[in-house]
């Protein structure tokens, strides 16, 4: 019995130490065929990776379906990231491209000579260039309704208005307009309509252009040419107007001498009249005759105070003062000084019936404009102003509105301005009163390219 139960164990140990070396012999064998696996997989991407000719040229191997699969996996995988570098590089191009392009129309637009402004169909200004803010006198302008802007009884509102609701194009009009500081400008003016591909309206594209010292020159122009037609007449018949002036008063002083009661007082009545119309003649002809200028340096402040001394002790119900930055220019003394004296003289008279007593402001500045230094000097007063009517006029020879005037003031200080190469313009104040306006180049150059300059204009 013993003998058999020890033999059965003996038969049971064998037994399970067979089992026992087999499991380890399959464990052995699986981790040996793991590691063949990964050593095999990791030399072919291994070679895949340091081949010269890169992952478009390396071609995983066939001999394992799962290397193959694992292999060209590998090598997709690889050519995607590729193409998503080249695509951001491309993507980063174009928004530099577009930031370059962007940056080029804002400097256009900014450094643009002509004012530019787009509106949008519901009235409100979009876009608006430094220019365009010079030009209208205006310095914020994006975001506000043009009416505001304008005004609504604007001619170049009008012209927006048309061109926002029927669509019209308007190309090179002239128009007025009047900035807040109050001084009219002559504008000119192109506008069109803005399209969509559908062709539906979206807005208006308006191009401004400061047309106001064209506008001068062109008077000055004309000025210069009806200055010499008024030379070629009064050189004709100045001799023999101011000749038959003189014997009608010779007749009438002999008369006068000779007779008594009314026949006397109708010869005093002729010689006041012949003295009136030779005093015409006289400032005509000072007017229409070619005047030589000097050239020299003329002390701005010394000549407007004198001016001014000389008129407060004719005229002291007036109060005249100064003010501001007066420098020297180059033109003729005598001619200034009555250039001045007239205007400041109109001035005072002009104010002379206020119940406050007329005041007078001589107000000087340097400016720089159009690459050229020039002094502004400019006569205020406080009186009724000129009527809008005759603004354009009042520099035209013989237009007075004085019963006793001649006519001839301001248009003997309008040539005077001109000869000197300058510029005078006249505007009511907003707060009531006229004012005069002279701008003189700080030097002045020779009749001669003056006047093959303005040949050449």
């Amino acid at each position: 019995m013993f003998s058999s139960i020890s033999w059965q164990a003996g038969s049971v140990a064998p037994q399970s130490a067979a089992w026992v070396l087999g499991g380890l012999l399959l464990v052995v064998l699986v981790l040996c065929g793991t590691y063949l696996f990964s050593f095999a997989l990791r030399r072919m991407l291994g070679s895949a990776r340091s081949g010269s000719s890169g992952a478009a040229d390396w071609r995983p191997s066939t001999d394992s379906p799962t290397v193959f699969m694992s292999a060209s996996m590998q090598a997709v995988i690889q050519k995607l990231r590729e193409q998503e570098k080249e695509l951001e590089a491309l993507q980063r191009l174009d928004r530099e491209r577009a930031q370059q392009n962007e940056r080029l129309s804002e400097e256009v637009t900014r450094n643009m000579p002509a004012g530019l402004l787009l509106v949008s169909t519901a009235g409100l200004i979009t876009s608006a260039n430094p220019a365009a803010e010079v030009a209208l006198g205006v310095r914020t302008l994006v975001y506000r309704r043009y009416t505001e802007v304008l005004g609504s009884d604007s001619p170049l509102a009008a012209l927006l208005t048309d061109c926002l609701t029927q669509g019209q194009t308007f190309r090179r009009q002239e128009i007025e307009y009047t900035p807040p500081s109050g001084e009219v400008r002559q504008l000119g003016v192109t506008i069109s309509p803005i399209l969509s591909r559908s062709g539906q309206l979206t807005g208006a594209l308006c191009l401004l252009s400061d047309l106001t010292e064209l506008a001068a020159l062109q008077r000055q122009m004309q000025m210069k040419e009806s200055l010499a037609a008024l030379g070629e007449l009064s050189a004709g018949i100045a001799h023999e107007f101011k000749n038959s002036l003189a014997t009608i008063s010779g007749y009438a002083q002999m008369i006068r001498a000779e007779s008594q009661g009314e026949s006397a007082e109708n010869a005093q009545r002729i010689l006041q009249q012949t003295r009136a119309l030779a005093h015409v003649v006289t400032e005509f002809l000072k007017f229409a005759r070619p005047q030589e200028l000097a050239n020299e340096e003329v002390t701005l402040r010394v000549l407007v105070e004198r001016v001014i001394s000389e008129l407060r002790d004719s005229l002291p119900q007036a109060e005249i003062v100064s003010e501001g930055q007066f420098e020297c220019v180059s033109g003729d003394e005598g001619l200034l000084r009555q250039a001045v004296l007239n205007l400041v003289r109109n001035a005072a008279e002009a104010a002379g019936e206020r119940p406050s007593g007329a005041q007078v402001l001589v107000r000087g500045a340097v400016e720089h404009a159009g690459g050229r230094t020039v002094q502004r000097l400019s006569v205020a007063d406080n009186g009724p102003g000129i009527p809008p009517a005759d603004l354009p006029k009042i520099f035209a020879p013989f237009f007075t509105t004085k019963p006793n005037g001649t006519g001839l003031g301001l248009a003997i200080v309008q040539k005077i301005v001109i000869q000197h190469g300058g510029s005078i313009e006249a505007r009511n104040r907003p707060e009531g009163g006229a004012e005069f306006t002279i701008c003189l180049p700080m030097s002045r150059r020779r009749p001669a390219e003056v006047d093959s300059l303005a040949a050449r204009i």
